[in-house]
C-alpha cells in the first residue's frame, strides 16, 4: 500500500509540474507597445536616479521613458572628480560627440561655477564629462553592462541613443532629480 501511495504522489507531482510547465510556456509574450517614431525636438530631459529612468519630453508630455545606468556609486549628488555619482540639479545639454568611446554622446554643462567654487575651496577637482551616452565601443549591438558602472554618466542602450540622437539639440534642459 504505501509503495502504491509513493507511486501515486510521485504521478501527482509530475502532473503538477506538468500543468505549471504548460502554462509557462503557453503564456503569451508580454505586449510590447510600439511607439511612433519620435519626430520634433525633445524640449526636455528628466532624470529620476532613484528610479534609473530617464524621460524626453516634448509639447509637455512624456515622449519616451527609458531605463538607465548611473554611475557606480550612485547616491548623493556628485561632489568630485572619480566619486562614481552622477550630479543632481538643472543643466544643458552642452556638446555632442559621435566618436566618443561609448556608442554616441551628449554632454551637459556639469560642473557648474558652484560645483567648480565648492571644489577648489576644497582643493579638489569637481570632475566633469558627464553624458548621456550608450554602451562601450566593441560590444556587440544590443548587449548592455548591467548595473551601475559608469563614472558618473548616464547609459542607455546603443538603440535608445540611436533613436534620441537627432531629436536632442544643444541647449536642451536636463533636469536630474535624486
Amino acid at each position: 500500500m504505501k509503495r502504491l501511495a509513493g507511486v501515486f504522489s510521485a504521478l501527482v507531482l509530475m502532473a503538477v509540474l506538468a500543468a505549471v510547465a504548460l502554462v509557462i510556456v503557453m503564456r503569451p509574450p508580454p505586449v510590447v507597445p510600439v511607439l511612433p517614431p519620435l519626430g520634433g525636438v525633445i524640449e526636455r530631459i528628466v532624470v529620476q536616479k532613484a528610479a534609473r529612468r530617464m524621460m524626453l519630453y516634448q509639447n509637455g508630455a512624456v515622449v519616451r521613458d527609458y531605463k538607465i545606468a548611473l554611475g557606480f556609486a550612485p547616491l548623493g549628488a556628485k561632489e568630485r572628480q572619480g566619486d562614481g555619482r552622477t550630479p543632481e540639479g538643472v543643466f544643458k545639454i552642452d556638446r555632442r560627440n559621435a566618436g566618443s568611446a561609448y556608442h554616441l554622446s551628449l554632454g551637459i554643462d556639469y560642473p557648474r561655477p558652484l560645483d567648480v567654487a565648492r571644489a577648489v575651496k576644497g582643493g579638489y577637482s569637481a570632475g566633469g564629462d558627464i553624458f548621456f551616452h550608450g554602451q562601450p565601443n566593441g560590444l556587440p549591438d544590443g548587449a548592455t553592462l548591467p548595473g551601475d558602472w559608469t563614472a558618473g554618466c548616464m547609459a542607455l542602450t546603443d538603440a535608445e541613443m540611436r533613436e534620441i540622437w537627432d531629436f536632442v539639440p544643444i541647449g536642451t534642459p536636463v533636469e536630474i532629480l535624486p
